[in-house]
């Protein structure tokens, strides 16, 4: 048995594997990864099948599904920046991009999928200014924030597409071949939401966010030619800058958690990593 937060895997031989809940909680989340996998197979991305979802609670008192197995390990278990990783980044952006001509009233359009993160665009200032308020920032700490969040709100477009994005892409959801380091598949819909596609490229480290957009690019991704070559770039930095910030307002560690970000200081020195690292362009014009 494997235990996620949502769920408990069980291996049913060498090709499946059972998902069920860990509470009536997490239900909801099931149901819904029942109807995207579908529709992110059928747009071309790799995920694991569904062979059989019952909610029908006669068997079990949840819901449960059974997915077909895909073979390898997750990213987070190889570790590291280096190693082949970045090649995963570019093929996961690739991937993204095939999800990401989902739209709102697409043939195959899931059903109960939220529409979420879509913050109005002073929503950063005001953070900073609850954080300046608790004593979490100097003043010149917050005036500088502020003014950072004022250049990239200047190459940000008023209006922003919502795309069928699946909400999670941490390594920990991505399943890779070792030898040599390749992407098998991706994993665990159950944050699947129609939201920017650049919320997506926000819970996987900043350092591999680049390689991310290349491939994203390449596979011709939505809103990735907007106009302005740095416009996607800024939003994805919105984020991460916005969530490493909010979480100050919540900085109890989280010890054993495997995702990344559960330390309360990996987001903000996960922005300080990358940028003192001299990322390529157009990064280094965002700072």
């Amino acid at each position: 048995m494997v235990s996620g937060v949502a769920n408990r895997a069980y291996l049913l031989g060498p090709d499946l594997v059972l998902r069920i809940p860990r509470t009536e909680a997490f239900v909801a989340d099931l149901v819904k990864e029942a109807a995207v996998i579908p529709a992110a197979r059928a747009a071309g991305v790799r995920t694991p099948a569904l062979v059989t979802f019952d909610d029908s609670r006669t068997d079990a008192d949840v819901p449960y599904m059974v997915l077909e197995r895909v073979p390898g390990v997750d990213l987070a278990g190889v570790g590291g920046s280096g190693g082949g990783a970045e090649g995963v980044f570019r093929e996961v952006g690739r991937e993204l991009a095939r999800l990401h001509r989902v739209t709102p009233g697409a043939v195959g359009e899931p059903a109960g999928v939220p529409v979420e993160y879509d913050p109005d665009a002073g929503a950063p200032h005001r953070l900073v200014g609850v954080l300046l308020a608790d004593g979490m920032l100097d003043t010149e700490a917050a005036r500088w924030l502020r003014g950072w969040f004022d250049r990239l709100a200047e190459r940000i477009p008023g209006a922003l597409p919502h795309v069928l994005v699946h909400g999670d892409i941490a390594p920990q959801n991505l399943l890779v071949r070792r030898e040599p380091l390749a992407l098998t598949g991706i994993v665990d819909w159950g944050d699947a939401m129609w939201a920017d596609p650049a919320v997506e490229f926000a819970k996987t480290p900043l350092w591999g966010v680049p390689a991310m957009l290349d491939g994203y690019r390449e596979g011709g991704g939505a809103g990735a030619d907007d106009g302005s070559y740095a416009a996607l770039e800024a939003r994805v930095l919105r984020y991460h800058l916005t969530w490493a910030l909010a979480r100050l307002r919540a900085p109890a560690p989280v010890p054993g958690e495997r995702h990344w970000t559960a330390p309360p200081a990996s987001r903000l020195l996960g922005v300080l990593r990358f940028f003192a690292s001299s990322p390529p362009g157009p990064w280094p014009d965002l700072a």
